[in-house]
């Protein structure tokens, strides 16, 4: 999401040299030993191709696509693996939209996700479940809200099954984030965020991510927090406000 004018490994090595992890999507649609051969840190990567976790056929395909994820992600050292409620298209949109959950679906969930925890066990990788926000844009994704995400880790109750909040996607779909990092807290395995409107770096919109970052301290997190922002402007710029508000 930033440095969009270098060809893909030339961001990561950039990304690298200033000091930076770097988390991609898509693995497959990357050379992945091009970009273990910049030395990188790579410190989260897209958990599934495919599937969904409410269907029967859709969960046996993410299991399987997450059981490909794993074998890439051990190219790149990747210690987290990804996941949505369903599969995503090009344009982030859910392959098949869910205009209402009911309660078979929280519990098809659930047995999937529990699969997913066993399946990071065996193979000692974490899988995150990231929340996401309906009005702009991920509409028709089945457990979106951080609230969602949250009760299916707890419920799974894994050490391979962990949340990734994304504060950005919280602040336009439930706000109220200092509580919602408190009660999050035990269950995190990542943190991502940017600044509402616009998706880009800290310090462009409404979120206040100093106090953020404060919380987060406060409440004992010690793993990644990630800009999955665009630069507003210039992007060294864009990473030095992101240091800048999440340094202690």
């Amino acid at each position: 999401m930033v440095f969009r004018d270098l060809p893909f490994v030339e961001r990561v090595r950039t990304l690298h040299t200033e000091g930076f992890g770097v988390e991609i999507w898509s693995w497959w649609t990357k050379d992945l030993d091009d970009l273990a051969a910049t030395g990188a840190r790579f410190t989260s990567m897209s958990g599934y191709v495919d599937g969904e976790l409410v269907d029967p056929d859709g969960a046996d395909r993410l299991l399987a696509s997450a059981e490909r994820s794993i074998a890439a992600s051990r190219v790149l050292g990747s210690p987290v693996l990804n996941l949505h409620g369903t599969g995503l298209d090009d344009r982030g949109l859910p392959v098949r939209p869910v205009e209402v959950v009911t309660g078979d679906m929280w519990l098809a969930a659930e047995r999937t996700l529990r699969r997913v925890a066993d399946l990071g066990a065996r193979h000692d990788v974490v899988f995150v479940l990231e929340n996401l926000n309906l009005t702009v844009d991920h509409p028709g994704v089945p457990f979106a809200r951080a609230a969602d995400t949250r009760a299916l880790v707890r419920a799974v109750h894994s050490p391979h099954l962990r949340m990734n909040l994304d504060l950005y996607h919280a602040q336009i779909g439930e706000g109220n984030l200092v509580e919602l990092v408190r009660e999050s807290a035990p269950w995190l395995g990542e943190v991502q965020v940017a600044d509402v409107p616009g998706r880009c770096e800290p310090g462009t919109g409404e979120v206040h991510h100093p106090a953020l970052a404060r919380v987060l301290a406060e409440v004992g997190y010690t793993g990644t927090i990630a800009m999955e922002a665009y630069a507003a402007g210039d992007d060294h710029a864009a990473l030095r406000a992101f240091r800048e508000a999440f340094t202690r």
